[in-house]
């Protein structure tokens, strides 16, 4: 039975939700502000969380930020009445792996969770592991545990998506990355959405890169994206 941490300052709704899922057979755990739900997530360890972003007292983003600073494995699927492209590509720059709109349909929650739970059951170990966590790309030192890229002591801190996108470039380097895998992967879906969200990371990925001339992202057009160094 999977265990899922419903986080929504909307009592009514929240109690909605809970008891849906309850009655398909999840273990659910409920709070009504981003401070209890980061509490509870840490007592509990719950596998998946869907939590809304603007909350009382700590909002979506901040409990995400919390979350991923120990755990980058958890499905995170934000709640939104917002409509803004900003705030579902901050949402999954920051680690979160899905989003619905308000208003959404319970079965539609159901498919999304379920989906996740499934790809995280099945995602390989990295490549990178701990005992050997750092790679060079040309002259930049990347950790992957650490989502760091260090160049002459100078070092930048990667969200969650850009460390996830970097390292599948660096396992593919000189070969090209399919688009369409990575949004699968990551996203769960190639939408017109999600692909312009994935084109904003790449974009933030080439600054980190750039001082050093010879490490590219190449763009392939219509398959994906190439890392040469």
């Amino acid at each position: 039975m999977a265990k899922v941490l419903l986080i929504e300052d909307e009592w009514q709704l929240g109690q909605i939700v809970k008891d849906s899922l309850e009655m398909r057979g999840f273990d659910m755990l409920y709070a009504a502000d981003g401070r209890e739900g980061l509490r509870l997530y840490q007592q509990h360890r719950p596998d998946v969380v869907v939590l809304d972003i603007m909350m009382p007292n700590m909002d979506g983003f901040t409990v995400t930020t919390e979350i991923r600073k120990q755990d980058k494995i958890t499905p995170i699927i934000f709640l939104t009445a917002k409509s803004q492209t900003a705030d579902v590509v901050k949402g999954f720059e920051l680690g979160g792996n899905d989003y619905l709109k308000k208003p959404f349909s319970m079965d539609e929650l159901i498919v999304r969770i379920k989906a996740l739970l499934k790809r995280s059951s099945e995602q390989p170990a990295p490549a990178v592991s701990d005992s050997d966590d750092v790679v060079m790309i040309g002259q930049y030192a990347f950790n992957y545990i650490k989502q760091t890229l260090t160049r002459n002591n100078n070092t930048a801190f990667l969200s969650h998506r850009e460390a996830e996108i970097l390292r599948r470039l660096y396992d593919n380097k000189n070969q090209v990355m399919e688009r369409k895998a990575v949004l699968l992967d990551l996203w769960g879906d190639d939408s017109f959405f999600n692909a312009r969200s994935m084109d904003v990371f790449i974009t933030k990925l080439r600054r980190y890169l750039k001082e050093d001339p010879r490490v590219q992202i190449v763009n392939i057009r219509g398959v994906g994206y190439k890392l040469i160094f």
